[in-house]
């Protein structure tokens, strides 16, 4: 604590000699000063309020003597007060100046003092001209009387002018001069929130001029989107997609905070990962190639850090389906061509992953099943194929649509034991699991694969089905398993499979689940597949009511004991 005391003593001094220079923000420097230290000035303050409003108003005067100085300059700085929410915090701090119950005439002196400033704060933006002025000379209009309907057409005309500067083009006659817009960008950092200059702003991120530089302040692209990922204003996705294109750093700081989301969320919960997703306006802005290249990437960054981890692999699924739902929704005829989402994809093995399974009838699932495993294999086994990326890349694509490799495995499980499962199937599961490997490493999976879906074949027509039986079709009773790690998934993805499918396996599922939750990690692991498989079946309209109804009642136990 003691600690904390010396840094806000120490931002003190820093914050009162600002303001000393700052005074009124009369100049264009210091008016760009003041605009860039706004958000750590917030900050301050609400420190400050979290220290004031500990103490009565006599401890506050001893420990900071100057704090009316302070205040009273930060309430008289109109760039403070139309900034985001540091209105609210100043009447904070200075309520907690007042003394309830003054003594002598200092405090009630102090009292007055206090109720005057904030008399000032409460009719700042409504009577005084002196501080209004500010604002209207900067926007380029001659000093007048403020009104709420002044500033609304003051802003409807400057969106106006904006407006007639797009669609003028070249008419360089009827151009606002670049240097006007910058200005206007500039003079907008601190009123980006409020409610008014909505419109203002979303003309200033519409506009495109004729200039090869961007005009706006990135100070101005970097308030906007910060106040957008707070929920404090509300843009139409054009004007979002204009600032994301024009603004880097705005876009990769909006999947970041997409990502703190998803990691602060409820983990495996696919149905609140996709409401974070839509409400992002992510995928809808994904339908630009330039943006969706760049999230793409970043999920690319993060399966990397994390080493594939479920949670990154199950989100990037779930963004997919989301852009590919907006990308159906806005283009009947597609503006942009596939290979500009997945220029180091198979154009032709593209086409076939983004068919929806729900518009294929259940019983024809083999063929593009079977087609796309036959064009990995091609491409991934022959060395030669050098334009469609190595392993990693068509495993990355895969993983996109990861929906055909789960498919994949239940085809396998609701036929066990009627025939011999087919070799295209086994080679998707294998290469899904684990693409790192070569092609011997592959067919041994496959080999193994296959004597797990013999052994349970054998079991479901066993009179004598029991919970340790279906563990040693999988070999997870054993000790010391010599199967890779991505193998043992696997495995215990087909018998969770067989769980939910066959009807002995439905019998003994709690049993069996009670049994392979050796550790945490295999206890999300079952989590994550049940949560996964309820969701894709939701958007399949899967009919088994059985199996749901199992799954559903599972998960629910899981995470209560998670």
């Amino acid at each position: 604590m003691a600690q904390d005391s010396v840094g806000l003593s120490s931002d003190y001094q820093f914050w009162i000699q600002k303001l000393s220079v700052w005074k009124q923000a009369s100049t264009l420097e210091t008016q760009q000063d003041t605009c860039l230290y706004l958000p750590q000035f917030q900050e301050f303050l609400r420190q400050m309020y979290e220290a004031l409003k500990e103490m009565d108003s006599n401890t506050v005067i001893e420990r900071f003597p100057t704090i009316g100085q302070l205040l009273a300059k930060a309430c008289r700085n109109p760039f403070i007060l139309a900034y985001d929410e540091s209105q609210k915090i100043l009447i904070w701090c200075l309520c907690c100046l007042i003394n309830k119950d003054p003594q002598n005439s200092g405090e009630s002196q102090l009292n007055s003092w206090t109720r005057g400033l904030l008399s000032h704060i409460l009719a700042a933006f409504r009577s005084d001209i002196k501080e209004v002025d500010l604002f209207t000379q900067g926007l380029g209009y001659a000093p007048a009387d403020y009104y709420p309907g002044l500033l609304k057409n003051m802003v409807l005309s400057l969106v106006s002018e904006l407006r007639e500067n797009h669609l003028n083009g070249f008419n360089t006659q009827s151009r606002m001069a670049p240097e006007r817009v910058r200005s206007l960008s500039r003079v907008c950092v601190p009123l980006v929130t409020l409610p008014d200059f909505e419109p203002l702003v979303e003309a200033l991120l519409t506009y495109h001029g004729q200039e090869p530089q961007e005009v706006l302040w990135p100070e101005f692209f970097g308030a906007v989107n910060e106040a957008f990922l707070l929920k404090k204003i509300c843009l139409p996705v054009s004007a979002v997609l204009c600032l994301w294109l024009r603004h880097l750093p705005s876009l990769e700081k909006a999947v970041l905070h997409l990502f703190e989301k998803l990691v602060s969320s409820e983990r495996n919960c696919l149905r609140r990962i996709e409401c974070f997703m839509k409400d992002s306006l992510l995928p809808e802005a994904a339908c630009h190639p330039a943006i969706f290249r760049v999230v793409d990437e970043m999920f690319r960054y993060a399966l990397l850090e994390t080493e594939g981890a479920p949670e990154v692999l199950a989100a990037m699924q779930v963004f997919t389906r989301c852009f590919v739902e907006a990308l159906e929704k806005e283009n009947q005829q597609p503006k942009f061509a596939l290979k500009t989402y997945f220029p180091y994809a198979s154009p032709s093995l593209v086409m076939v992953l983004l068919q929806r399974p729900k518009d294929i009838p259940q019983g024809l699932w083999h063929r593009p099943l079977k087609r796309i495993s036959e064009m990995l294999k091609e491409i991934v086994e022959d060395e030669t194929q050098g334009s469609s990326g190595g392993p990693f890349e068509n495993w990355f694509l895969l993983a996109h649509f990861g929906g055909w490799a789960d498919i994949a495995a239940e085809q396998l499980l609701t036929s066990v034991g009627d025939a011999e499962p087919p070799e295209a199937l086994l080679w998707l599961l294998a290469f899904s699991s684990s693409p790192g490997d070569g092609p011997q490493q592959r067919a041994q999976t496959m080999v193994e694969v296959k004597a797990v879906l013999s052994h349970l074949g054998r079991l479901l027509r066993s009179p004598t089905l029991s919970a340790g039986n279906l563990l040693a079709a999988a070999e997870e009773s054993r000790e010391g398993d010599p199967r890779p790690p991505a193998c043992q998934q696997l495995t215990r993805r087909l018998l969770l499979n067989f769980l939910l499918w066959a009807p002995g396996g439905r019998a003994m599922a709690r049993d069996v689940i009670t049994l392979m939750a050796r550790t945490d990690e295999i206890m999300h692991e079952i989590v994550g597949f049940l949560d996964q498989t309820l969701y894709r079946w939701d958007h399949l309209g899967v009919d088994a009511p059985g199996s749901r109804k199992l799954a559903r009642e599972l998960l629910a136990e899981l995470r209560g004991q998670a």
